[in-house]
């Protein structure tokens, strides 16, 4: 008998978004707004840091729980910019990506057969990860309530079982642009507590938020919760500080979480490369002019594109209060997929299909809109020919 893939590994759906980017990636041509990222190169400082770390000998093994010096700097980012007093030898671990520090969180806090809730639309990884830990995601859908998405607190209670072990939530969000309300926060932590649940907070985005000055970070959760609550944050350096092919995060988690996590790297990655922590350390010292310059930059791009989609016939499009994404609802792109694929091929223009973020996501497309300006006016300025004018 011929030996199989794991059941496990197969019930793991290939990315939407990845097969249409790589159909892009064998055309010429492309306006490439599918990926999450933005298109200017990291900051000349935090390069030069990082060849200064390779010359100085970062080239080694580093604790599992990464460099010291870079969890010190992290605890002093939270002190700064939210109030919040973290110890970095047990509260704070460095992972290689945000994407890893969510699969080690995950890892840690879910058991075979087990459910996790996901607050959707949403990236794809989340749902994933949880499905590669042998566990399942129960999707519950952001509802739009006018102009603006909600968290549907209803849906979340009737979808508790006794096998529910967490939450999983993303503020500001990818894809949505939604950013949760302070009062939102304070109930989902509430709705953790009394159910006996991990809440896991993605807020990978959260330096990319137009409620405040530019680079002002939307809340935190760590705001609200007590070091004992059953909570864990997952960052990265990727987005704010234009760093995604570095592959440094981290997770703030309660000590017990945050302990086992660090062990577990050990079989997973070792550690984030020693190199670029201290390239992670530079951006946390020097990065706060260059994050504010890039949201005001961000924000400019936003409004040109949700002035030229209003324009357009069939569009719906809440106003995003942060990450760099708009998400409208097309009502020619009932299958959001074939619809950007068919805008790809015959206009060269790359967006991410609304199915591809789960549950509440299908009629929808994902814009990002982290690229130079004219590149973004020429894509709207396609898309319009595909759809018309209002």
């Amino acid at each position: 008998m011929r030996p199989r893939v794991a059941s496990s590994a197969e019930a793991v759906p290939h990315s939407r978004i990845r097969e249409l980017a790589e159909l892009a990636m064998s055309m010429e041509g492309v306006l490439r707004l599918y990926f999450g990222e933005s298109n200017l190169p990291t900051p000349e400082f935090i390069q030069q840091a990082a060849v200064r770390a390779l010359r100085e000998g970062y080239t080694f093994y580093t604790e599992n729980a990464g460099l010291p010096s870079l969890r010190q700097a992290l605890a002093g980012y939270y002190r700064r910019l939210h109030g919040v007093e973290l110890d970095p030898a047990s509260e704070i671990v460095v992972t290689a990506s945000g994407v890893q520090a969510l699969c080690v969180s995950l890892r840690c806090l879910l058991d075979p057969g087990d459910e996790a809730l996901v607050l959707t639309p949403a990236w794809p990884n989340g749902s994933a990860i949880v499905a590669m830990a042998n566990a399942v995601p129960r999707q519950i859908p952001h509802p739009l309530c006018g102009d603006r998405y909600q968290i549907d607190f209803d849906a979340l209670a009737r979808a508790v079982t006794p096998r529910t072990r967490l939450v999983l939530y993303t503020s500001p969000s990818n894809p949505l642009g939604w950013v949760a309300t302070e009062e939102e926060q304070r109930r989902l932590l509430e709705f953790s507590r009394e159910r006996g649940l991990w809440l896991v907070a993605d807020e990978v985005y959260e330096r990319i938020w137009y409620g405040g000055a530019p680079g002002e970070p939307a809340p935190s959760m760590l705001r609200l919760a007590t070091r004992d609550d059953a909570l864990v944050v997952i960052q990265s350096f990727s987005k704010s500080y234009c760093m995604t092919g570095w592959r440094v995060g981290w997770l703030v988690g309660r000590r017990d979480v945050a302990r086992r996590a660090a062990q577990l790297n050990e079989f997973i990655v070792s550690h984030a490369p020693s190199f670029a922590q201290k390239a992670a350390e530079a951006a946390l010292e020097g990065g706060e002019g260059e994050i504010a310059a890039m949201v005001a930059r961000l924000k400019e791009n936003r409004d040109l594109c949700l002035e030229a989609l209003r324009r357009m016939p069939g569009v719906t499009v809440p106003v995003p209060a942060g990450a760099f994404y708009v998400f409208p609802r097309i009502a020619a792109a009932e299958d959001s997929f074939e619809f950007c694929r068919r805008l790809l091929l015959e206009k060269r223009v790359g967006l991410a299909p609304g199915v591809a973020f789960g549950a509440g996501g299908e009629g929808c497309v994902r814009i990002c809109f982290a690229v130079e300006r004219g590149i973004l006016e020429e894509a709207m300025a396609r898309l319009e020919e595909v759809l018309g004018t209002a």
